[in-house]
């Protein structure tokens, strides 16, 4: 054991620094800790200014593209435009006096019925389907797919092929015709039908998005639930009572808003369909025909104003009364 003389230090102490070695050391530490060199202080101040630069380009798209067409909107529909002339003469509010007081206007929203009574099955299938895939079963991922890929395709492309398969002699036909159905009514030329058919396709395409929402909704409830209310002898039926429905109901509501909001403004399906004829007009296509076919653009402006304020008094009312509550299933 080695024992220290007095006034040296420890042996295992780290040597001493000589003056010149601690000045090139610690001298430069110091100074960057006492003044900060302008590089450092740049750097910092853009590192903070970078997210608003990101939010500034997203918020900049947002105005061009979104709020000032809306305003542009709103000034059209106090306006005589006919989307030609340059001039642009004011006249208040009559185009709104004419949407409210005009019974062509505001019967097309009967057509929006059928679309609205239609999304109620369309959201049936899917919370139906989405339940059983939910568990373990056979081919689930097929059947995923396959329920899905209706929702992946161009609508214009669904358009086309629902036009082929429902008109006279088409697909529809020759399959009744094997069940013994030899006068088939006209699908898209019987205004008693037609409405039918267009809602019974967007069932068909629209199925596939609601399908997902609610799949994802059930799958992210604990499986422990399903696994205590096996053990208490509980169904499928009263596990979907008591667990999935409560568990999903935001995510219900929020499917619930989108099919009032797509029922009023329907537009591609039975615009490539039919193109509004045999009373299969709604209100988007009508706005359209007012804009482009009459040359009424102030008149059109105003109908779309009206239309959105609807959607968004719609929206406003289910989400009083059937307030966003938190689902707490544990």
């Amino acid at each position: 054991m080695a024992i220290a003389t007095p006034g040296a230090a420890p042996a295992d102490a780290p040597a001493a620094l000589s003056a010149p070695v601690r000045a090139r050391r610690f001298g430069g530490g110091f100074r960057r800790a006492g003044r900060p060199r302008g590089g450092s202080a740049g750097r910092s101040l853009l590192q903070r200014l970078t997210p608003w630069f990101f939010l500034a380009a997203a918020v900049g798209l947002l105005l061009l593209f979104t709020y000032w067409p809306a305003l542009n909107l709103f000034y059209y529909s106090v306006t005589d435009w006919d989307g030609i002339d340059l001039q642009k003469n004011f006249v208040g509010l009559d185009n709104y006096v004419q949407v409210f007081t005009d019974p062509r206007i505001f019967s097309v929203f009967g057509v929006s019925l059928y679309y609205f009574f239609a999304s109620f099955a369309q959201m049936a299938i899917a919370l139906y389907f989405a339940t059983i895939l939910s568990f373990s079963t056979r081919l689930s991922n097929l059947f995923r797919g396959i329920l899905f890929f209706p929702y992946l395709i161009n609508g214009v492309a669904i358009g086309f092929v629902f036009l082929y398969l429902f008109q006279p002699g088409g697909t529809l036909d020759t399959v009744l015709s094997w069940f013994g159905v030899s006068d088939p009514p006209q699908w898209l030329g019987n205004p008693d039908v037609v409405n039918w058919s267009l809602a019974g396709t967007s069932v068909w395409r629209y199925t596939g998005m609601n399908f997902v929402l609610f799949l994802g909704a059930i799958q992210s409830i604990p499986h422990e639930l399903y696994e205590a209310a096996d053990l208490d002898g509980a169904s499928r039926w009263q596990q979907f009572w008591a667990i999935i429905f409560p568990g999903i109901r935001r995510v219900v509501g929020l499917s619930f808003i989108l099919a009032i909001a797509g029922s009023l403004s329907v537009f591609e399906i039975p615009f490539i369909m039919t193109g509004g004829a045999n009373g299969s007009a709604t209100f988007v296509i009508q706005t359209l025909q007012t804009a482009f076919t009459f040359r009424q653009v102030g008149l059109a402006s105003a109908m779309a104003v009206v239309l959105l304020a609807i959607v968004l008094v719609v929206t406003w009312i289910q989400r009083r009364v059937f307030p966003d509550e938190k689902v707490d299933l544990t």
